[in-house]
């Protein structure tokens, strides 16, 4: 298994994509960490999920906005593993309305999840892996980061800045063989884009593959680049999106 010996953290791990990835890194040999903040069944049931299949790991409530919060969880992580390899920075909210109209409250609480959560928990991670010199950092930004959506400039604007947050981490910890990559899903089959079931036709024909994703495709991605076969693979936004936007 590629993964054999690692230990893994994936944010916001307990549904959809985060579920999805935490149950792929696992099957490839990797201690699974599942952070929630507030789902814990649905984190259990994925870490009954992973263990179902042979892999193991443990659950890790904590809210990624929150620094001191991320800091003590994560340092017990690596204190009791004695490393940690590999971070997926999933975990995301979307606190949509246009502009004239959206609340202040509403920028903060999606900048500080999807930007800041990024941020505290990098931050944490590449502590320790500039001291393994072995690292793979994974952030998944999204294809709106890039073609802009009405009604989601809080989200646009986080997830524009999760890529540069990328491209900026994978030239400070290439030379510690740490590679930080991003992947960007496009229209994705989660509970987070359920509210669009009404026009799931009409955007289905927008995409030149004819569907929508589903959380292993963004799964793949990501075990692809935490894997050997990506080793010189770092700084890249992979976009996992049918060919939404090119």
């Amino acid at each position: 298994m590629a993964l054999s010996g690692r230990v893994a953290l994936v944010t916001g791990g307990s549904r959809g994509i985060g579920r999805a990835v935490s149950l792929k890194l696992a099957g490839e040999g990797a201690y699974t960490i599942v952070n929630y903040m507030n789902c814990r069944e649905a984190a259990r049931e994925t870490l009954r999920l992973i263990r179902e299949r042979g892999g193991d790991g443990e659950v890790a409530p904590f809210d990624v906005a929150d620094a001191a919060a991320a800091a003590e969880e994560m340092g017990r992580i690596i204190k009791e593993k004695g490393r940690l390899d590999i971070l997926v920075n999933n975990a995301g909210i979307s606190r949509d309305g246009l502009i004239v109209r959206m609340k202040e409250q509403d920028w903060d609480r999606t900048i500080d999840t999807n930007l800041k959560g990024a941020f505290n928990c990098c931050r944490v991670a590449a502590r320790q892996m500039i001291r393994q010199r072995w690292g793979r950092i994974v952030n998944v930004a999204s294809v709106v980061a890039e073609a802009g959506n009405p009604g989601q400039v809080n989200y646009c604007a986080s997830k524009a800045g999760v890529i540069g947050l990328t491209k900026a981490l994978a030239r400070e910890l290439a030379s510690r063989n740490i590679r930080v990559n991003a992947v960007s899903p496009g229209l994705i089959e989660t509970d987070m884009t359920a509210s669009l079931e009404e026009r799931k036709e009409e955007i289905r024909d927008s995409i030149p593959l004819l569907r929508l994703g589903n959380p292993d495709d963004v799964a793949g991605a990501v075990l692809f680049l935490v894997s050997p076969e990506s080793d010189y693979i770092t700084g890249q936004v992979i976009r996992v999106d049918g060919g939404l936007y090119m």
